[in-house]
């Protein structure tokens, strides 16, 4: 669990995903989020799988991440092809994967097809040294399915396991934060995302257990947080 009172500007932009999933973002865009990635200390940027090679070369040098959505925002495309779009965006320069779920496998409660393709992703990025975040999509989910698969996530062992695309219509809920780091435990982390536009929302989220936070108003956050740090 994140210690709120222990943080500084530099260790909470170290949370942070800095996010720009618009279909319609252009190459100057995408650079300037990164470069404010490297001015800020942001830990990723989260980006589309197809300009990962272009925000490789925008960050060279940078210890900033390159992660890829996968599958993204519906999750609607076989394990095959999700492995196929992993592999070309780490050979392009990802070092970290966010992958969605088949949220149909999961309404039909075909576990073991889920458990499949979670244990096929996370040998592939295992091998290449990629971390591997596996969105649930929190918003389409029972609370017994959010915890059947926080329980395959505890056996499998992505890295992370995410709340939401944000493209879903409600995001990030701290109450399913806290579930999800319930049954992980030490096991997994937990990325809170969807939604989190301010510093409030995003304390909440770091006290319901999240360890990263997926946003595109992280420098908003951060000078919120500044403030908040000198009252």
């Amino acid at each position: 669990m994140i210690d709120i009172n222990t943080l500084t500007t530099q260790t909470l932009a170290a949370l942070f995903d800095h996010t720009l999933l618009r279909p319609n973002a252009t190459h100057e865009q995408l650079a300037q989020l990164c470069t404010q990635a490297i001015q800020y200390g942001f830990k990723m940027v989260a980006i589309n799988s197809a300009p990962v090679a272009f925000c490789r070369e925008c960050l060279n040098g940078s210890p900033v991440h390159v992660g890829a959505a996968i599958s993204f925002p519906l999750g609607q495309t076989t394990t095959a092809i999700k492995l196929a779009e992993t592999e070309r965006a780490i050979h392009d320069g990802a070092d970290e994967i966010d992958y969605v779920i088949n949220l149909t496998q999961v309404k039909q409660h075909n576990w073991k097809a889920v458990e499949l393709e979670m244990s096929q992703l996370t040998q592939l990025c295992r091998l290449n040294g990629v971390v591997l975040k596996a969105i649930f999509e929190n918003c389409y989910l029972s609370k017994d399915e959010i915890c059947t698969l926080s329980e395959i996530s505890k056996m499998v062992c992505p890295n992370f396991i995410k709340t939401s695309t944000g493209f879903g219509p409600s995001g990030a809920d701290a109450e399913d934060v806290r579930l999800m780091k319930t049954i992980v435990g030490d096991s997994v982390s937990v990325k809170a995302a969807g939604g989190i536009r301010s510093w409030a929302e995003c304390q909440t989220m770091l006290e319901a257990g999240a360890e990263r936070i997926g946003t595109s108003n992280s420098i908003k956050i951060l000078e919120e947080f500044c403030t908040w740090r000198k009252e």
